[in-house]
């Protein structure tokens, strides 16, 4: 069994659904060397969040936005976690709510993802920060 990991470092993002599937290959191109295993990816934050959906139309991203403020708005009275903006307590609820990993299978050295899949860094934050993500990988 082969293990690799390294810890990615993004460079800030505007809040909303960005695709990261390059910048994940790229960082661990040993990926190469597993016939048969799995990529793990987390992110070490927790206004920010990580998911896999479609790679091919941009108009997903903009309605997984727009649909989960919607679920989580901002501004509500009973949030108490506030001393960090409008948007603070929100983007913890969402990054709860959408996680904080994902697993990916790896067959031939490749990711075994469906042909429209991908992944996203789901940025919950107005003002984000760079964020860090730790990719493993592992198997045979």
């Amino acid at each position: 069994m082969k293990f690799f990991q390294k810890e990615i470092v993004l460079k800030p993002y505007s809040r909303g659904f960005h695709l990261i599937t390059d910048k994940v290959l790229n960082a661990i191109l040993e990926i190469q060397q597993i016939n048969i295993g799995q990529l793990h990816v987390f992110i070490k934050h927790t206004s920010a969040s990580l998911t896999i959906n479609e790679n091919a139309d941009a108009t997903v991203r903009e309605d997984f936005e727009s649909h989960i403020n919607y679920m989580v708005p901002e501004n509500q009275p009973y949030y108490k976690h506030t001393f960090e903006g409008a948007d603070d307590m929100p983007a913890h609820i969402k990054a709860s709510l959408m996680g904080s990993s994902i697993q990916i299978p790896i067959t031939d050295g490749k990711l075994n993802l469906g042909i429209w899949q991908g992944i996203y860094l789901c940025e919950h934050r107005n003002n984000a920060s760079k964020r860090k993500i730790v990719v493993t990988v592992f198997g045979l």
